[in-house]
Protein backbone atom coordinates (compact mmCIF):
# COMPACT_ATOMS: atom_id res chain seq x y z
CA UNK A 1 0.00 0.00 0.00
CA UNK A 2 1.57 3.37 -0.72
CA UNK A 3 2.62 5.23 2.05
CA UNK A 4 1.17 8.56 0.21
CA UNK A 5 -2.48 9.71 -1.34
CA UNK A 6 -3.86 11.66 -4.24
CA UNK A 7 -4.50 14.56 -1.70
CA UNK A 8 -0.43 14.69 -1.03
CA UNK A 9 0.33 14.37 -4.26
CA UNK A 10 -1.73 17.24 -4.87
CA UNK A 11 -0.51 19.28 -2.00
CA UNK A 12 3.42 18.53 -3.19
CA UNK A 13 2.36 19.67 -6.85
CA UNK A 14 0.88 22.80 -5.51
CA UNK A 15 4.27 23.58 -3.16
CA UNK A 16 6.74 22.99 -6.14
CA UNK A 17 5.00 22.87 -9.36
CA UNK A 18 7.04 20.21 -10.62
CA UNK A 19 4.85 17.10 -12.53
CA UNK A 20 2.90 14.52 -11.48
CA UNK A 21 5.00 11.63 -11.79
CA UNK A 22 7.88 13.55 -10.11
CA UNK A 23 5.89 13.88 -6.91
CA UNK A 24 4.16 10.44 -6.50
CA UNK A 25 8.14 9.13 -7.42
CA UNK A 26 9.34 11.85 -4.53
CA UNK A 27 6.99 10.64 -2.47
CA UNK A 28 7.31 6.63 -3.06
CA UNK A 29 11.31 7.47 -2.38
CA UNK A 30 10.39 9.73 1.20
CA UNK A 31 7.69 7.10 2.59
CA UNK A 32 5.55 9.56 2.05
CA UNK A 33 6.79 12.19 4.13
CA UNK A 34 5.91 15.81 2.38
CA UNK A 35 9.03 17.91 3.56
CA UNK A 36 11.72 15.55 2.41
CA UNK A 37 9.42 14.84 -1.06
CA UNK A 38 10.33 18.97 -1.44
CA UNK A 39 13.75 18.29 -0.79
CA UNK A 40 14.77 15.39 -3.27
CA UNK A 41 12.42 17.47 -5.95
CA UNK A 42 15.21 20.59 -5.40
CA UNK A 43 17.99 18.07 -5.27
CA UNK A 44 16.93 16.32 -8.75
CA UNK A 45 16.69 19.98 -10.31
CA UNK A 46 12.77 19.66 -10.84
CA UNK A 47 11.66 22.15 -8.54
CA UNK A 48 13.18 24.92 -7.73
CA UNK A 49 11.60 26.34 -4.72
CA UNK A 50 9.07 26.13 -2.46
CA UNK A 51 5.65 27.69 -2.98
CA UNK A 52 3.45 27.09 0.08
CA UNK A 53 0.20 28.81 -0.92
CA UNK A 54 -2.28 25.83 -0.60
CA UNK A 55 -0.99 24.49 2.60
CA UNK A 56 -4.08 25.71 4.38
CA UNK A 57 -6.80 25.98 2.78
CA UNK A 58 -8.76 28.66 3.73
CA UNK A 59 -10.62 32.45 2.81
CA UNK A 60 -10.46 34.87 5.60
CA UNK A 61 -9.23 38.91 6.11
CA UNK A 62 -5.88 40.24 7.59
CA UNK A 63 -6.72 43.10 9.83
CA UNK A 64 -4.10 45.11 11.56
CA UNK A 65 -3.78 48.13 13.73
CA UNK A 66 -1.27 50.64 15.63
CA UNK A 67 -1.64 52.68 18.19
CA UNK A 68 -2.07 56.55 18.00
CA UNK A 69 1.62 57.22 19.51
CA UNK A 70 2.86 54.28 16.99
CA UNK A 71 4.03 52.29 20.50
CA UNK A 72 2.26 49.22 20.20
CA UNK A 73 0.45 47.04 17.08
CA UNK A 74 -1.49 44.23 16.43
CA UNK A 75 -2.31 41.95 13.46
CA UNK A 76 -5.32 39.37 13.12
CA UNK A 77 -6.33 36.51 10.62
CA UNK A 78 -9.58 35.44 10.84
CA UNK A 79 -10.57 32.79 8.45
CA UNK A 80 -13.63 31.58 6.84
CA UNK A 81 -14.79 28.67 4.46
CA UNK A 82 -15.15 30.74 1.39
CA UNK A 83 -14.53 34.33 -0.03
CA UNK A 84 -18.12 35.16 0.05
CA UNK A 85 -18.14 35.46 3.75
CA UNK A 86 -15.19 36.77 4.14
CA UNK A 87 -16.13 40.00 1.92
CA UNK A 88 -18.87 40.21 4.27
CA UNK A 89 -19.06 43.81 6.17
CA UNK A 90 -19.82 42.18 9.51
CA UNK A 91 -17.04 39.25 8.70
CA UNK A 92 -14.97 42.72 8.65
CA UNK A 93 -16.17 44.01 11.66
CA UNK A 94 -15.70 41.00 13.75
CA UNK A 95 -11.63 41.25 12.38
CA UNK A 96 -11.49 44.81 13.46
CA UNK A 97 -12.60 44.24 17.37
CA UNK A 98 -10.63 41.37 17.23
CA UNK A 99 -7.63 43.45 16.30
CA UNK A 100 -8.73 46.15 18.74
CA UNK A 101 -8.99 44.25 21.54
CA UNK A 102 -5.18 42.28 21.04
CA UNK A 103 -4.42 45.73 20.67
CA UNK A 104 -5.91 46.98 23.90
CA UNK A 105 -4.54 44.17 25.78
CA UNK A 106 -1.00 45.18 26.92
CA UNK A 107 -0.09 41.68 28.87
CA UNK A 108 0.40 40.47 24.99
CA UNK A 109 3.13 40.25 23.34
CA UNK A 110 4.87 38.48 20.30
CA UNK A 111 3.70 36.11 17.93
CA UNK A 112 1.08 33.30 18.13
CA UNK A 113 1.24 30.83 15.38
CA UNK A 114 -1.77 29.14 16.49
CA UNK A 115 -4.94 30.95 17.94
CA UNK A 116 -6.69 27.56 18.89
CA UNK A 117 -6.47 27.70 22.81
CA UNK A 118 -4.28 30.64 22.87
CA UNK A 119 -5.20 33.55 26.00
CA UNK A 120 -6.86 35.41 23.45
CA UNK A 121 -9.50 33.56 22.89
CA UNK A 122 -10.72 33.62 26.72
CA UNK A 123 -11.18 37.91 26.26
CA UNK A 124 -14.11 39.27 26.46
CA UNK A 125 -14.69 41.20 22.79
CA UNK A 126 -18.68 41.43 23.19
CA UNK A 127 -20.09 42.61 26.55
CA UNK A 128 -20.58 39.34 28.09
CA UNK A 129 -18.83 36.70 25.79
CA UNK A 130 -15.86 35.87 25.20
CA UNK A 131 -13.74 35.90 21.47
CA UNK A 132 -14.15 31.79 21.81
CA UNK A 133 -18.21 31.91 22.35
CA UNK A 134 -18.72 35.03 19.81
CA UNK A 135 -16.65 33.13 17.14
CA UNK A 136 -18.96 30.06 17.99
CA UNK A 137 -22.12 32.02 18.17
CA UNK A 138 -20.86 33.99 14.39
CA UNK A 139 -20.27 30.65 13.11
CA UNK A 140 -23.75 29.49 14.04
CA UNK A 141 -25.42 32.39 12.39
CA UNK A 142 -23.32 32.81 9.39
CA UNK A 143 -23.50 28.76 8.34
CA UNK A 144 -19.54 28.38 7.87
CA UNK A 145 -16.70 28.00 10.30
CA UNK A 146 -15.23 30.73 11.49
CA UNK A 147 -11.89 30.67 13.08
CA UNK A 148 -8.84 32.84 14.08
CA UNK A 149 -6.17 31.59 13.01
CA UNK A 150 -3.07 33.61 14.54
CA UNK A 151 -2.11 36.90 15.56
CA UNK A 152 0.66 38.89 16.97
CA UNK A 153 1.12 41.96 19.07
CA UNK A 154 4.01 43.99 19.31
CA UNK A 155 5.11 47.12 21.44
CA UNK A 156 7.81 48.77 24.10
CA UNK A 157 10.90 48.48 21.91
CA UNK A 158 10.70 51.55 19.82
CA UNK A 159 7.97 52.28 17.27
CA UNK A 160 5.06 50.01 15.36
CA UNK A 161 3.99 49.99 11.99
CA UNK A 162 1.36 48.08 9.65
CA UNK A 163 0.23 47.05 6.65
CA UNK A 164 -2.18 45.21 4.78
CA UNK A 165 -2.77 44.74 1.18
CA UNK A 166 -5.78 46.60 -0.40
CA UNK A 167 -7.30 43.05 -1.01
CA UNK A 168 -6.81 42.22 2.92
CA UNK A 169 -5.57 38.91 1.85
CA UNK A 170 -1.61 39.63 3.28
CA UNK A 171 -0.22 41.86 5.83
CA UNK A 172 2.90 42.68 7.99
CA UNK A 173 3.39 44.07 11.56
CA UNK A 174 7.19 45.31 11.86
CA UNK A 175 8.72 46.72 15.62
CA UNK A 176 11.93 49.06 15.40
CA UNK A 177 14.00 50.05 18.18
CA UNK A 178 16.23 52.95 18.98
CA UNK A 179 13.14 55.49 17.18
CA UNK A 180 10.47 56.61 18.35
CA UNK A 181 7.60 59.22 17.30
CA UNK A 182 5.78 60.06 13.63
CA UNK A 183 9.51 58.81 12.14
CA UNK A 184 9.77 56.23 13.93
CA UNK A 185 6.23 55.12 12.70
CA UNK A 186 6.88 55.75 9.34
CA UNK A 187 9.96 53.83 8.77
CA UNK A 188 8.03 50.52 10.66
CA UNK A 189 5.66 51.25 8.60
CA UNK A 190 7.32 50.99 4.94
CA UNK A 191 9.17 47.87 6.04
CA UNK A 192 6.34 46.31 6.73
CA UNK A 193 5.31 47.57 3.01
CA UNK A 194 7.98 46.03 1.65
CA UNK A 195 7.59 42.60 3.51
CA UNK A 196 3.74 42.35 2.61
CA UNK A 197 5.47 42.77 -1.16
CA UNK A 198 7.31 39.37 -0.55
CA UNK A 199 9.64 41.05 -3.43
CA UNK A 200 12.20 39.45 -4.17
CA UNK A 201 11.38 36.80 -1.53
CA UNK A 202 9.85 36.60 1.62
CA UNK A 203 12.41 37.02 4.43
CA UNK A 204 12.30 34.53 6.90
CA UNK A 205 14.88 36.71 9.09
CA UNK A 206 15.66 40.23 9.95
CA UNK A 207 19.50 39.22 10.06
CA UNK A 208 21.54 36.25 9.15
CA UNK A 209 22.03 34.72 12.68
CA UNK A 210 18.30 34.82 13.02
CA UNK A 211 17.79 32.62 10.04
CA UNK A 212 16.76 29.16 11.43
CA UNK A 213 20.03 26.66 11.29
CA UNK A 214 18.18 24.08 9.88
CA UNK A 215 16.80 25.91 6.60
CA UNK A 216 20.43 26.79 6.25
CA UNK A 217 21.75 23.11 6.35
CA UNK A 218 18.56 22.29 4.01
CA UNK A 219 20.17 24.54 1.90
CA UNK A 220 23.66 23.39 2.20
CA UNK A 221 22.49 19.80 1.41
CA UNK A 222 20.68 20.55 -1.52
CA UNK A 223 23.08 23.15 -3.17
CA UNK A 224 25.88 20.35 -2.42
CA UNK A 225 24.36 17.45 -4.04
CA UNK A 226 23.47 19.57 -7.19
CA UNK A 227 27.46 21.38 -7.25
CA UNK A 228 28.65 17.26 -7.06
CA UNK A 229 27.05 16.53 -10.51
CA UNK A 230 29.54 19.59 -11.75
CA UNK A 231 32.14 16.65 -11.75
CA UNK A 232 34.13 19.71 -10.52
CA UNK A 233 36.83 19.15 -7.77
CA UNK A 234 35.95 19.03 -4.15
CA UNK A 235 37.11 21.99 -3.09
CA UNK A 236 35.53 24.15 -5.78
CA UNK A 237 32.32 22.56 -5.10
CA UNK A 238 32.46 23.86 -1.67
CA UNK A 239 33.30 27.16 -3.37
CA UNK A 240 30.05 26.77 -4.78
CA UNK A 241 28.20 26.08 -2.28
CA UNK A 242 29.64 28.94 -0.16
CA UNK A 243 28.49 31.39 -3.21
CA UNK A 244 24.90 29.47 -3.11
CA UNK A 245 24.60 29.56 0.63
CA UNK A 246 25.43 33.63 0.46
CA UNK A 247 23.30 34.14 -1.99
CA UNK A 248 20.74 32.69 -0.15
CA UNK A 249 21.04 34.29 2.81
CA UNK A 250 20.81 37.94 1.31
CA UNK A 251 17.40 36.39 -0.58
CA UNK A 252 15.78 35.43 2.83
CA UNK A 253 17.46 38.06 5.29
CA UNK A 254 15.51 40.84 5.63
CA UNK A 255 18.12 43.63 6.26
CA UNK A 256 20.10 42.21 3.03
CA UNK A 257 16.94 42.64 0.42
CA UNK A 258 16.92 45.37 -1.89
CA UNK A 259 13.72 47.59 -1.09
CA UNK A 260 10.80 47.02 -3.01
CA UNK A 261 11.06 50.63 -3.54
CA UNK A 262 14.05 51.47 -5.18
CA UNK A 263 16.44 48.07 -5.16
CA UNK A 264 19.51 50.43 -5.12
CA UNK A 265 18.76 50.12 -1.60
CA UNK A 266 18.93 47.90 0.73
CA UNK A 267 16.42 47.80 4.09
CA UNK A 268 19.78 47.86 5.96
CA UNK A 269 20.39 51.17 4.14
CA UNK A 270 17.00 52.47 5.02
CA UNK A 271 17.88 51.42 8.79
CA UNK A 272 20.68 53.07 8.75
CA UNK A 273 19.70 56.56 7.22
CA UNK A 274 17.31 56.47 10.09
CA UNK A 275 19.72 57.15 12.73
CA UNK A 276 22.42 55.53 14.97
CA UNK A 277 20.89 53.05 16.96
CA UNK A 278 18.25 52.55 14.94
CA UNK A 279 17.07 48.72 14.29
CA UNK A 280 14.37 46.17 13.41
CA UNK A 281 13.48 44.46 16.18
CA UNK A 282 11.27 41.81 14.99
CA UNK A 283 8.39 41.57 12.34
CA UNK A 284 5.06 39.22 11.21
CA UNK A 285 3.87 38.84 7.94
CA UNK A 286 0.18 36.65 7.52
CA UNK A 287 -0.76 35.52 4.29
CA UNK A 288 -4.31 33.47 3.74
CA UNK A 289 -3.85 30.62 2.91
CA UNK A 290 0.03 30.48 3.56
CA UNK A 291 2.48 29.19 6.79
Amino acid sequence: MAAYTAKDVSELRQRTQAGMMDCKKALEENSGDMDKAVEWLRKKGIARGENRAGRTASEGKIVAKTSPDGKAGAIVELNSETDFVARNEVFGQTADRIAAALLADGKSDGIVASAEGAPLMSATIDDAATLAESLKQFTGTIGENIVLRRYARFGGAGAVGAYVHHNGKVGTLVEVAGITGEAGQQLARTIAEHVTAGVPTVPVAVTRDDVPAELVERERRIFTEQAATSGKPANIIEKMVVGRIDKYFKEVTLLDQPWVRDDSKTISDLVKQAGAGVSIRRFARFQIGQE
